[in-house]
């Protein structure tokens, strides 16, 4: 089964994560990708476009990269990169990430052996040494579980998707919503009917830590939080009991202190 593989990079990322990144993607993997599209969301630096060269020089046609001449945000150019896709099947993955050695392989069987749409599994959390995980962040397995978790939390690990380009397109594909385009989509793709599945082990490897929770904290991330929260009541995904209790517990949260919410956050990932 022929697959692509989609990212976007932008000016911001380590040269020497990509390079870690693709390393896992294409030198480790049991079943090697027909196809990875990169999209360089704006002007990169040189130390990245060094390296992107260098892979370009050793995969050749392979690798595909789509330059934007300003930075669109990770949605747009996730969006533009999946329309550059030959493959009907696609896993995401972020340039700063690292997929274990089977990833490709187990979701595939997935695929082969299952009708789902959308694949993910669970992810192990590192600050700096990918052999020293933090903890990991589960996710349900069944369509069922999944849409109830859905309710409360983000029950897809985005780096470690694998979908179907075209069910991913008919529900739209990302839509503009900060900080939760990928939830967003999830969504939508439930109420469009898609099938969802989690594999139950960690099959990629993130970089994590105190810097994440503090992008979700603050004025703007609140505000963010609320739109969605509206938007997919609006949509017919919450009734208002589930819109109001969701909204108190995750207001909540962001008003504890951050040493607390680190607890929290542990604690959830177990």
């Amino acid at each position: 089964m022929k697959f692509s593989v989609l990212m976007s990079i932008y000016y911001k990322e380590k040269p020497e994560y990509f390079n870690r990144c693709m390393e896992s993607i294409w030198d480790e993997q049991s079943v090697k990708p027909n196809e990875i599209v990169l999209v360089e969301d704006g002007k990169l630096s040189q130390e990245l476009y060094e390296i992107i060269n260098k892979w370009k020089e050793k995969l050749g046609s392979l690798f595909k990269t789509i330059p934007l001449k300003k930075n669109v945000g990770l949605g747009d150019a996730l969006n533009i990169g999946l329309q550059e896709c030959r493959y009907e099947i696609v896993a995401r993955m972020d340039t700063d990430d690292i997929a274990m050695p089977d990833r490709f392989e187990k979701q595939l069987k997935v695929f082969e052996n299952s009708n789902i749409d959308i694949c993910s599994s669970w992810v192990g959390e590192f600050e700096k040494n990918e052999n020293k995980i933090m903890q990991y962040r589960k996710v349900p397995k069944t369509h069922a579980e999944i849409v109830k978790f859905a309710k409360k939390r983000n029950p897809m690990n985005h780096p470690a998707v694998m979908y179907k380009k075209s069910t991913v397109i008919k529900a739209g594909s990302y839509k503009k919503m900060m900080g939760f385009e990928d939830y967003y989509l999830w969504i939508r793709m439930i109420l469009n009917g898609a099938s969802f599945y989690n594999i139950q082990e960690p099959l990629v490897n993130m970089r994590a830590g105190v810097n994440q929770l503090e992008r979700r904290r603050g004025k703007n991330y609140i505000k963010a939080e609320i739109d969605f929260l509206k938007t997919i009541y609006n949509e017919g995904f919450l009734n208002s009991f589930e819109f109001f209790k969701i909204l108190i517990i995750r207001l909540s949260l962001r008003a504890m202190p951050k040493r607390v919410l680190q607890n929290i956050y542990k604690l959830l990932r177990r």
